[in-house]
């Protein structure tokens, strides 16, 4: 069995195990200055009740907590005046995805911070986004935020919806070492499985994957110095999740009522619960009178006393419970469903100070990070939250923040504005370039060094892509693409180009009057533009020669409806340029693409 080495922390009882420290990846704005908040009602997450007392803050981490501490002179001093003081909270599960709210990422970082959430997972970037992002970051008020893997079986969940460089597709455990070790120079925080295939017993069971990918996707990522957090929703799942050395739990088991020997075999692996409860909750559904009552709104509730009951139970056989929301997916918002999460443990039979244990030094302990934060003791990170009332005692005197720090820097703070690259909604975008890819490196990179990336329907019988570098009888070489179509009625195959690392900063063509490229094929392809705001569309005819193509920026249309419709082309907000094929059922489509670009 392969374990890390972890801290069990239940209300009032603390073991150390000596959990590795993990240091931030450094500084983001100015450095903290020192600090003394007095009088405060200090709840230290070790287990101890709270007590009133003063903490010391030096560079950015405690230097000292206690109630008998001596004031030091010439700092600068917060009266407290009896408000409680917290490590600050951790959220260890969500996607900060353009389709969450809100669907920013300044605006999502402030959502966390205003809450007092000062620690994130997200699960949702491709890992060529991981840096821009990490250094996007740093530029912001916001919270330490941990990029997470993501992997899958071919077909499985999270791989239903992505190509190979967003989530990677392992089957065995060959191919499960050999992607974990491919993520690595992307130096990923965390690893997320998704093992499950149940998708929360809404439809049929997919593609589960089997314990011996897992149990070496799980030793190779530990031998990484990275845990694993997974997708579990069933029993049974959780308890082979367990034994194959998952480190957190990310979701409820929520299929029947555990029983007592899932629940011991959950304990005794030493697998943290994170329950997402803030993501189940069928609000709508509690108030609806029983004879309005679809089956498939009773599933729901039977599944949401399901999880419900089975945290209590497994909360009372000593399972560390963790905070994870799934924030950013359906109706769970940023910030707002960490707080709501503590709440709803209550609810199902934890108390107050046990579900701050969870949203504090428990999601540390799940993460490796306790000796860096998640308690106010000296020498910890100063990420802590001051806020009205007794959360201890009334659990959602949590919405009473008033003061948050993060590395002791205060970013929450009456009178404090938060600074000005926290209102803009993405970064300045960089400026067009007449050649995008002229697929001329052999690496799977475009000429602007960005990870190509392949297209296609959604769903377990996805389509097939497969590209190619082929020589041109003129010289040089073409992208050769080509697409075997699934059952779908909507199937598509293609390739995307991304105009940066990661599709992170986008780039504006104000200046361009439209793209270009070559092509040579057989029938109707789709010149797809991506935005920040939206997808745009125009068709192209393909031929059995090499043509030149040109689209003036004024042919393309808008493709989606609803929310993430563009009213009008700006030009200032492009991602990514792709070619995709639309076929029949089962068809195939093929076509060389070559000098991808803008024109003036």
């Amino acid at each position: 069995m392969k374990r890390v080495l972890k801290t069990v922390l239940m209300s009032g009882l603390v073991m150390t195990a000596g959990a590795p420290s993990i240091a931030a990846s450094g500084e983001r704005l100015s450095a903290a200055q020192p600090l003394v908040i007095t009088d405060a009602m200090i709840f230290d997450a070790t287990g101890r009740d709270a007590y009133k007392g003063t903490v010391i803050i030096r560079d950015g981490r405690i230097a000292a907590v206690g109630s008998d501490i001596a004031v030091p002179a010439g700092m600068k001093r917060i009266d407290a005046q009896g408000e409680a003081l917290l490590p600050g909270f951790f959220d260890v599960h969500t996607h900060w995805s353009p389709a969450g709210k809100p669907g920013t990422l300044p605006q999502i970082a402030s959502a966390y911070i205003r809450k007092g959430i000062t620690t994130v997972n997200d699960f949702h970037q491709q890992p060529e986004a991981f840096a821009p992002k990490r250094a996007w970051l740093e530029t912001l008020a916001a919270p330490h935020v941990n990029f997470v893997a993501r992997m899958s079986t071919p077909g499985g969940h999270g791989a239903d919806w992505a190509d190979v460089h967003t989530t990677k597709w392992v089957a065995s455990p060959l191919s499960a070492r050999r992607e974990v070790d491919a993520l690595q120079p992307y130096k990923p925080d965390y690893i997320k499985a998704f093992t499950d295939g149940w998708r929360y017993g809404m439809s049929p069971e997919e593609s589960s994957m089997n314990f011996e990918t897992l149990d070496a996707l799980t030793d190779e990522a530990h031998k990484n110095g990275e845990r694993v957090l997974s997708h579990t929703v069933t029993v049974e799942r959780g308890v082979l999740a367990a034994r194959a050395g998952v480190d957190v739990i990310a979701h409820s088991l929520q299929d029947r009522a555990i029983d007592d020997a899932s629940v011991q075999a959950i304990r005794q692996d030493g697998t943290f619960y994170a329950p997402t409860l803030a993501i189940y909750e069928p609000r709508e559904l509690l108030e609806k009178p029983s004879g309005d009552l679809t089956e498939e709104d009773r599933q729901r509730l039977r599944k949401w006393e399901f999880a419900q009951n089975n945290l209590r139970k497994l909360y009372a056989a000593g399972v560390p419970v963790a905070l994870g929301t799934d924030a950013g997916i359906g109706h769970a918002v940023h910030g707002e469903s960490s707080l709501h999460e503590m709440e709803l443990m209550v609810e199902a039979g934890l108390s107050p100070k046990a579900a701050l244990l969870a949203g504090t030094a428990n999601s540390a302990m799940a993460l490796g990070l306790l000796d860096d934060r998640g308690t106010i003791e000296p020498g910890k990170r100063a990420d802590i939250v001051l806020l009205a009332g007794r959360p201890w005692e009334n659990i959602s005197d949590i919405r009473k923040v008033e003061r948050v720090f993060v590395d002791g820097r205060p970013v929450v703070a009456p009178g404090l504005p938060l600074p000005a690259a926290n209102e803009a909604e993405y970064l300045p975008p960089l400026p067009a370039v007449d050649l995008v890819d002229d697929f001329e490196r052999s690496d799977g990179r475009s000429t602007l060094d960005t990870l190509r990336l392949a297209d296609m329907d959604g769903g377990v019988e996805r389509s097939a892509v497969v590209t190619n570098l082929v020589p041109r009888k003129e010289g040089g070489q073409a992208l050769l693409l080509t697409a075997h179509m699934s059952p779908d009625d909507d199937a598509e195959g293609g390739v995307l180009i991304p105009l940066s690392r990661g599709s992170v900063q986008p780039m504006e063509a104000g200046d361009h009057a439209g793209i270009r490229f070559e092509l040579k094929g057989e029938g109707t392809y789709s010149l797809v533009v991506n935005t920040l705001h939206g997808q745009w569309v125009a068709q192209v005819e393909g031929k059995p020669e090499w043509t030149s193509v040109q689209v003036p920026f004024s042919a393309l249309e808008s493709a989606r409806s609803g929310r993430f419709a563009p009213e009008t082309w700006t030009g200032k907000d492009l991602t990514e340029i792709g070619v995709i094929a639309h076929r029949p059922a089962g068809a195939s489509a093929w076509a060389e693409i070559d000098n991808v670009g803008f024109y003036r």
